[in-house]
């Protein structure tokens, strides 16, 4: 029921952030800029962090791909579709060694807000939505029973910069938070454990309005 609860509100800010912001770019009327969308693509370095949470499992990160697709209500409030090209390989290890090996490839849905103006040389951002990554490749269980990860599911949080270069192009250095937890289950079977991922990711990217 908690895990229901978190979603619902994590829903429902989004959900509230998306609506005021139409409300706002109705009062506002066009973008300055006349940019309506911003692409972005680039690499990112994904790590888990709450290692200490899962009983001596510590699962290592890795790079992925990624892109983005904004669409900008005005040149400071945007909805920001984020996700990995690829997928993000995770080494599982334990205190006796190698565990396993797992994949995922999250994809996001966030508002944003972006400070400045939209012809500011460096423009901050700041964003909140919800998240969840494809799991998939688990090898967790080599010659025993197939052990299998849960959907991850969960808020996002993105702090970023972008360096306009031109009018239409700009390089983008980002982190995001990404609430991410995972039951764990043994032959179809819940085992009544959770990995907690929770992982950071840092990525750099170059984009374009248009």
């Amino acid at each position: 029921m908690l895990k229901s609860n978190k979603r619902v509100l994590a829903f429902a800010t989004l959900a509230s952030f998306a609506v005021s912001s139409v409300a706002f770019a109705q009062d506002a009327g066009d973008t300055a800029s006349g940019k309506r969308f911003s692409v972005v693509g680039g690499a990112t370095l994904l790590e888990p962090t709450n290692r200490s949470a899962n009983d001596g499992v510590e699962v290592d990160g890795g790079p992925a791909p990624t892109a983005s697709v904004s669409y900008n209500f005005t040149d400071n409030i945007s909805a920001e579709l984020w996700g990995a090209l690829d997928k993000f390989d995770h080494r599982v290890r334990n205190d006796a060694g190698k565990v396993g090996t797992v994949e995922q490839q999250p994809i996001a849905l966030s508002g944003q807000y972006h400070f400045g103006q939209a012809d500011n040389t460096f423009r901050p951002f700041v964003g909140l939505g919800y998240h969840h990554s494809n799991i998939s490749g688990e090898d967790l269980n080599p010659g025993g029973e197939h052990v299998s990860l849960s959907t991850p599911k969960g808020a996002i949080g993105t702090v970023g910069v972008d360096m306009n270069i031109t009018p239409t192009w700009f390089a983008r250095a980002d982190a995001r938070y990404l609430r991410s937890r995972a039951d764990v289950n043994q032959a179809g079977v819940s085992t009544g454990q959770e990995l907690k991922l929770d992982p950071w990711t840092v990525g750099v990217g170059i984009g374009a309005r248009f």
